[in-house]
């Protein structure tokens, strides 16, 4: 019998990705993921929203952040955001109570602009 191998691009539940921790490349933890948003016309994980909360001294906020901007740590299983704080300072957020329209083109390009990241629908 063969040892059954991890496949390299093995999809993860999305109900799995809730909660998990977002660490910058220092491994500072920067927050947790919240919600996964995903494009019903493609299939592709648009964002992950992420609580970037009291490192940021801000109270909690919520943050949609492409998808494409994370790299997975298995080992950790954790994300790694590699943006500096100062800039995360400046990255558009919205409150629990009052998201945004993600069917605002303008808003979802400001959004993948903001985070130097080519748009997954393009």
């Amino acid at each position: 019998m063969s040892q059954l191998q991890a496949f390299s691009n093995s999809p993860v539940k999305a109900s799995s990705m809730i909660g998990t921790n977002v660490v910058n490349p220092h491994d500072d933890n920067l927050g947790d993921i919240k919600e996964v948003v995903i494009d019903p016309n493609t299939g592709k994980v648009a964002y992950a929203v992420v609580a970037f909360g009291g490192f940021l001294s801000m109270g909690e906020k919520l943050f949609a952040v492409p998808y494409s901007a994370f790299k997975y740590n298995i080992s950790k299983n954790e994300y790694v955001l590699d943006v500096e704080k100062e800039k995360l300072k400046a990255a558009p957020g919205f409150s629990a109570d009052h998201w945004p329209s993600m069917a605002d083109e303008k808003w979802n390009r400001d959004v993948y602009k903001f985070y130097e990241r080519r748009p997954y629908w393009e």
